[in-house]
């Protein structure tokens, strides 16, 4: 998954996993707003970034068994109520675990110091915000 070890319990230092490995960081990405299972994970993934990042099912399901494993994520025990008619009982659902909430938030941390360093370096434009 990134830096740290993930397989049992890991040492619940968010910063011990990163970096997170790209398919990683979209997963908790897609769980950051709520409950999903597998295939409206890569749903959601695909929609975010445009069609830029297809998860396959192989890399999906090996990433949701890595974080389950390390405690990022888990496996609701609830059908979350969307209001639509029952979907496949087989289905099963992930939310962020409160850990995995820390790291998602660690990561987006470290990133967002490393786009203002390179802003800082002049490796890219700062953003121009509308109407200034």
């Amino acid at each position: 998954m990134g830096g740290g070890d993930v397989s049992g319990e890991s040492s619940r230092d968010p910063g011990g996993l990163l970096p997170l490995t790209p398919v990683a960081l979209n997963v908790l990405l897609a769980l950051a707003d709520g409950e999903r299972h597998g295939y409206g994970i890569m749903l959601e993934v695909r929609e975010r970034t445009g069609g830029r990042v297809r998860l396959g099912p192989g890399t999906l399901y090996g990433a949701i068994k890595r974080l389950k494993d390390g405690g990022v994520i888990e496996e609701s025990g609830e059908r979350p109520d969307t209001g639509e008619a029952p979907d496949d009982e087989r289905r099963r659902y992930y939310r962020l675990t409160g850990f995995g909430g820390a790291v998602l938030a660690a990561e987006v941390e470290r990133l967002d110091g490393l786009v203002r360093a390179a802003r800082r370096k002049g490796a890219f434009p700062a953003p121009n915000p509308e109407g200034a």
